[in-house]
């Protein structure tokens, strides 16, 4: 009796302290899992779709503006390659704009001075080509700093010509003051459009030291300087969704599947987060660092924007991020009593699904 009464009393030990051990798994597993914050509100959510990969752009993605990618001006100065609207899936029934780019600093002091008759024709044609869109934006990275009261006046000759039901937009690179003679002056361009896109990503590119795409304090910088010289109504934060690596031949930007992929690939290195930023490294023989965006990331930032009263954001660009990420971006009404230029919400939200 003695025994049993032993026995069973070490069998209800052990069970009980199974029972606890396994009760406390959830808490300790917790412990270290990365909380996701609630989701983001913006009233209107730019997303970039490039010509030729329209297949990502799919139902279900919380996107009021559709930036279609581009048409690009050629060798002679020529508005060429203007993507078709149609291509854009018909179920989509928020506002596409056509995006125009021009590569090279020479080629855009061409069309930018108007000494030429290149300018002259390209201002008729961007004006033509919007025919079915439901606006413009300009995306001009290589301006000379020559050339700068000429890009002013170029898009105020724009703005001139372009029917003033279309929106008039422009994609500018992140400030965190005013520069002199800053060949993109926020509070000279806000006049001339009705959205400045801040592109508040590359804080590292391909040939610098590694390091994440837009940290969370370097964006916050940005946001707060912008506020202060772009009315809320203009306003768009960007936010990358891109990865990039960093390594010898391994210079080079990625999708998040591809990151992942290389992850697997590679072992499973540790994910570090600096500032909510994930990012990993590994040998191959040569040491490769990749600094990514996941949902963690990319909503820690919108969330940043919510909370400082950023009231409209964009993506560069649908098709890099994880297509989860969507669920965590809401769109809901304007904070201000500005309306946000006849878009219907309720449509665009009905025609994701």
């Amino acid at each position: 009796m003695l025994f049993s009464d032993f026995f069973s009393k070490i069998s209800k030990a052990v069970i009980l302290l199974f029972l606890l051990c396994f009760s406390m798994l959830p808490a300790l597993s917790k412990e270290n899992e990365i909380a996701l914050p609630t989701a983001a509100t913006f009233n209107e959510v730019w997303g970039y779709v490039m010509e030729g990969n329209e297949n990502e752009f799919k139902r279900g993605f919380s996107i009021t503006d559709v930036g279609y990618f581009s048409a690009t001006i050629n060798t002679y100065g020529e508005l060429s390659s203007v993507p078709k609207r149609s291509k854009i899936p018909a179920w989509f029934k928020g506002r596409v704009h056509l995006v125009t780019s021009c590569d090279g600093r020479t080629l855009s002091h061409f069309v930018m001075s108007p000494e030429f008759p290149l300018r002259e024709k390209l201002i008729n044609d961007l004006v033509a080509a919007t025919k079915d869109y439901d606006g413009l934006q300009i995306d001009y990275e290589y301006i000379p700093a020559r050339d700068r009261i000429n890009f002013l006046t170029f898009l105020e000759e724009v703005r001139k010509r372009l029917p003033k039901e279309k929106i008039f937009s422009i994609a500018v690179p992140a400030r965190m003051r005013t520069i002199s003679d800053d060949i993109y002056p926020y509070p000279k361009i806000e006049k001339l459009v009705d959205r400045v896109i801040i592109m508040a990503y590359d804080e590292h590119w391909s040939t610098s030291a590694p390091g994440s795409i837009a940290s969370i304090e370097w964006c916050r910088k940005i946001a707060e300087y912008s506020k202060t010289v772009i009315p809320t109504e203009k306003l768009v934060m960007g936010l990358p969704s891109y990865g990039r690596s960093w390594g010898r031949t391994w210079n080079r930007a990625f999708y998040h599947s591809g990151i992942m992929r290389i992850w697997k690939e590679n072992g499973r290195p540790e994910i570090k987060r600096t500032n909510a930023i994930p990012h990993f490294s590994f040998t191959v023989p040569l040491s490769v660092t990749v600094y990514y965006e996941d949902d963690y990331s990319m909503l820690y930032r919108s969330r940043m924007y919510e909370d400082m009263g950023i009231e409209k954001i964009g993506f560069w660009r649908v098709g890099f991020e994880d297509e989860g990420f969507w669920k965590n971006i809401k769109i809901g009404e304007s904070k201000t009593n500005r309306v946000t230029l006849n878009l219907n919400i309720k449509a665009i939200q009905n025609s994701w699904f």
